[in-house]
């Protein structure tokens, strides 16, 4: 029982720091692993990576002109992703290039300028902290923002969760029967850019989009209801977050990356034996005439 103690809940009860970047991943998980769900039900996966990526320009700028400040960089993260988000829309309906291109380009294109842009203005700890995040020395301010994204997440979708989940099922019956398709779609993408801004002062950049979709993704293998899938997979969120600041405290990983990996080991695990499609359940026996 000590060991356990000293192994799993002595880190948080005797370090400031952890029991911050515990916070943290609380608050990232309660608001990004239902976004995540969403992003997986409308197989935007992808999209939301890209995102992701978006808002790291307006996030260099503010650096460049303000340093390490929250306020600048969550603005500039703001802007850059929102104005990512519309320009991929305009050029995939203005010219014969698709949505998935047009995203993927100016993915591209923002990760470059901002890495450019941190480079120029800072040093390599620099670039690291934008880049993968710093979990373990989240500021008060910092918790502050995590958590109100995650209140005005769970919100806003407890307000938009019919028409959201008609989108992912049907959405040309959405459309059909209510005018709600543009603006919940649009509502939706602020949702995304909103938590991608949050995850990426805790987890950077390259691992913000991984706390919405690993934990989705994993609970897509044991539960195929949405309510149900959304509590899962917030559970899983709770528990990587955990299990990965436990792994960095214990054997000096970085923790960010560590949260991730925790995450990726709990899919890996529902994927081979989750009862709702894993690849021990394909594998067994159906009973005679089950479809």
């Amino acid at each position: 029982m000590t060991v356990l103690y000293s192994w799993l809940i002595a880190p948080f009860a005797d370090f400031d720091f952890m029991r911050r970047g515990l916070v943290g991943a609380v608050a990232l998980a309660l608001s990004g692993a239902p976004v995540g769900v969403f992003l997986m039900l409308r197989r935007m996966s992808l999209t939301g990576d890209a995102m992701a990526h978006a808002v790291l320009p307006g996030a260099a700028i503010g650096f460049m002109l303000y340093g390490l400040s929250l306020p600048a960089m969550t603005i500039g993260g703001l802007v850059a992703g929102c104005a990512v988000a519309l320009l991929a829309g305009a050029v995939a309906r203005a010219t014969s290039l698709r949505e998935d291109a047009s995203l993927a380009s100016f993915y591209l294109l923002s990760l470059a300028l901002g890495v450019t842009i941190v480079s120029i203005r800072g040093s390599n700890i620099d670039l690291l902290h934008v880049l993968f995040g710093s979990v373990l020395a989240l500021d008060d301010a910092t918790l502050l923002l995590l958590g109100g994204v995650a209140t005005v997440t769970l919100m806003t979708l407890s307000v938009l969760y019919r028409p959201l989940v008609m989108e992912c099922v049907d959405p040309g019956f959405l459309r059909s029967v209510s005018r709600l398709g543009a603006p919940t779609h649009l509502a939706f993408l602020s949702l995304l850019v909103l938590n991608l801004v949050a995850g990426f002062h805790a987890l950077g950049t390259l691992l913000a989009i991984g706390m919405m979709i690993l934990p989705a993704a994993t609970a897509r293998f044991w539960i195929e209801d949405v309510t149900g899938m959304i509590v899962l997979s917030v559970v899983v969120a709770l528990i990587a977050g955990w299990a990965g600041l436990v792994l960095s405290f214990h054997f000096g990983l970085p923790a960010g990356p560590s949260i991730i990996l925790a995450a990726g080991a709990l899919h890996v695990v529902s994927l081979v034996v989750g009862p709702a499609g894993g690849l021990l359940h394909g594998l067994l026996p159906r009973p005679h005439l089950e479809a």
